[in-house]
């Protein structure tokens, strides 16, 4: 396990800035500073988001003129249109935020399509075109895809269909031949934030839609005392102002699943998402959170990441993405019950599936254990030691097998990672015809440098960050993977993780948790990449009990009491036993840990989750 021996509290911003943080707590001027929030109108625009003041003219974006006047000709002259959007977390709510705005507006000849993950894959694909081609579309809108298929465009565009492009995903060559292509990270695209997810792109293209079709309305009707002969237009004007504010629930979802900063114009999405959230009447959202026993009202971003976008990504991996889909767009209850009783019987079998797959790993893993005089105790916890000297053998775990499916290996990987505590590179083959994988880091290996030392003969294809990432193998590649991914790992430096020095943003005593603290650090939030969650650490501090709880027994909870005798948990998901051991024989510990409230089955406590436990 990662013995974080050390800390550090985080370095106060310089003397000369503190009239920027006036008014500000000690640990929120650090954690501003650190996330490189320092100057007065950066500090008010992230404490106090403005949705009007915060957000950009959707007119930024390269060929987003274009893209509208193709839309509302479509709209004019009623042709067919294909709403085509990638099927996890975040196209299915951009196909959702279309699909609203086209229903809004009266439009109704148009069809969602959302490819299968693991017969069609990602983005758009031949069949697909041929498909919508016999279906007489002519235009194709593409959400959270799209911006890597130049051939699938240009065989669209050739038979006919115009496509428009919105997309966030980098540029990897040549822009493909479409109508027109709204994605910020084009070269000579003018938009400030690059960094929006696909959702954020679709509801930009929304706004402009509106802001567009108002516009003309007026502008006719100045023209001619009669009403516009363009029915869309008239009925783009009588869509409430603000009404499209309703959609960023979707947006909301979408930026807190999609791994993309919550600074800038994300933090406003982010956060006024949250708000939506909250309030949202979708029926299918409603039921869903009612089922998972979620407290809509205080609706937060780990209940977004933890309960709602799995739920919608298991769909897909399962091969049911227009589950997910009819789910947050119907307007039926009738649908909506059923939608989130097939969603929870589908997420139920991918864990099943998930967790069949870490078995089969588990006793591969064992039984070489066993050929090194190791006993079999991965599973039942018995020997720690035991445990620990597995942990020594194991340098990264490398497996594969053409039964298991790929759109479930991260999920896996994430497992057998917890379990071992080692990198895992995963791969499988599935009803695909290409062999696919996901790994994942524990910190010790950057998994991107280490798929670059891999040939390409080998690894062909590959993405991601440092702590995750996906890669192709080829058919002949595939017998010689695992060796090389070893030797490829043997060769990426390894950091030394057990003399990492954990850095803190604030000390704090139990006492210190109640309400007021909490309101504090609810300026901060949402929290996610770039803007990661506040640590803290509780020194020398005497605990009243400590438990393993869950089916396994695989959770630590630690019971402090503050000074009115109330007790204050701190929880560790899947620690295994680990932190326990280190914390066995004493009474006063030293803890990192990340504060926060918890609303499960609708009783408020505050609480705090373990990062770790210091020696």
């Amino acid at each position: 396990m990662l013995a974080m021996v050390k800390f550090a509290l985080r370095k106060n911003p310089p003397v000369e800035l503190d009239d920027h943080f006036t008014g500000l707590s000690d640990f929120i001027k650090r954690h501003l500073f650190h996330i490189n929030i320092k100057d007065k109108t950066e500090i008010e625009a992230f404490i106090s988001p403005d949705f009007d003041k915060h957000s950009h003219d959707p007119f930024l974006f390269k060929d987003m003129d274009k893209a509208v006047n193709r839309i509302l000709e479509a709209f004019q002259k009623n042709q067919k249109i294909c709403i085509y959007s990638d099927y996890d977390a975040d196209g299915i709510p951009a196909a959702v935020i279309l699909h609203d705005f086209f229903k809004k507006v009266g439009f109704e000849n148009f069809i969602n399509y959302i490819p299968h993950r693991t017969k069609e894959g990602f983005g758009i694909n031949f069949g697909a075109i041929d498909s919508l081609i016999e279906q007489k579309v002519e235009l194709i809108i593409s959400v959270d895809c799209g911006i890597a298929d130049v051939e699938q465009v240009r065989k669209a565009m050739s038979a006919g269909i115009d496509v428009i492009i919105t997309d966030h995903h980098e540029v990897p060559g040549e822009v493909p031949p479409a109508f027109a292509v709204i994605d910020p990270k084009q070269a000579d695209c003018n938009y400030p934030e690059k960094m929006l997810c696909g959702s954020g792109v679709a509801f930009k293209l929304v706004q402009a839609l509106l802001k567009k079709g108002r516009d003309e309305f007026e502008k006719n009707e100045k023209i001619s005392s009669q009403n516009s002969e363009n029915t869309y237009l008239k009925n783009i004007s009588a869509v409430p102002i603000g009404w499209e504010k309703w959609l960023l629930d979707m947006v909301g979802i979408a930026t807190l699943s999609d791994m993309v900063p919550l600074v800038g114009e994300n933090r406003v999405l982010a956060k006024y998402g949250l708000l939506v959230l909250r309030k949202s009447p979708r029926v299918g959202l409603v039921r869903l959170l009612k089922d998972a026993r979620l407290n809509q009202k205080n609706l937060n971003e780990d209940d977004v990441g933890f309960s709602i976008s799995p739920k919608i990504n298991a769909a897909s991996r399962m091969g049911e993405p227009d589950v997910a889909f009819k789910l947050l767009s119907t307007n039926s209850p009738i649908e909506a019950d059923m939608a989130v009783k097939h969603l929870t019987k589908i997420n139920n079998e991918r864990k099943g599936a998930v967790a069949a797959i870490s078995k089969d790993i588990h006793k591969i893993l064992e039984k070489h254990f066993e050929e090194l005089g190791l006993k079999k105790t991965a599973l039942n916890g018995e020997n720690k030691n035991n445990e620990n000297e597995k942990e020594k053998i194991l340098k990264v775990i490398v497996r594969g097998n053409p039964n298991w499916s790929p759109s479930l290996l991260g999920l896996v990987a994430n497992n057998v990672m917890d379990k071992y505590n080692v990198p895992v590179f995963l791969w499988g083959k599935g009803e695909g015809s290409e062999f696919k994988g996901s790994c994942r880091s524990n910190g010790s290996l950057n998994v991107v440098e280490v798929m670059k030392e891999v040939s390409t003969d080998i690894v062909p294809t590959f993405g991601g960050h440092e702590m995750a990432g996906g890669f192709v193998i080829s058919e002949k590649g595939v017998f010689d993977f695992e060796k090389a991914l070893e030797e490829a790992a043997e060769k990426v430096a390894h950091k030394n993780i057990d003399e990492k020095t954990l850095i803190v943003d604030g000390l704090l005593k139990v006492d210190e948790l109640n309400s007021e603290f909490f309101k504090t650090l609810e300026k901060l939030g949402p929290f996610g990449i770039s803007n990661e969650k506040p640590i803290f650490l509780i020194q020398d501090t005497e605990y009243d009990s400590y438990e393993m709880f869950g089916k396994a027994k695989e959770h630590l909870k630690i019971i402090f009491k503050n000074s009115r005798g109330f007790s204050v948990p701190a929880i560790k998901f899947f620690d295994n036993g680990k932190m326990a051991e280190k914390i066995s024989g004493s009474k006063k510990i030293t803890i990192a840990v990340v504060p926060e409230e918890s609303y499960f089955m609708n009783k408020k406590e505050f609480r705090m989750r373990i990062v770790d436990v210091l020696e």
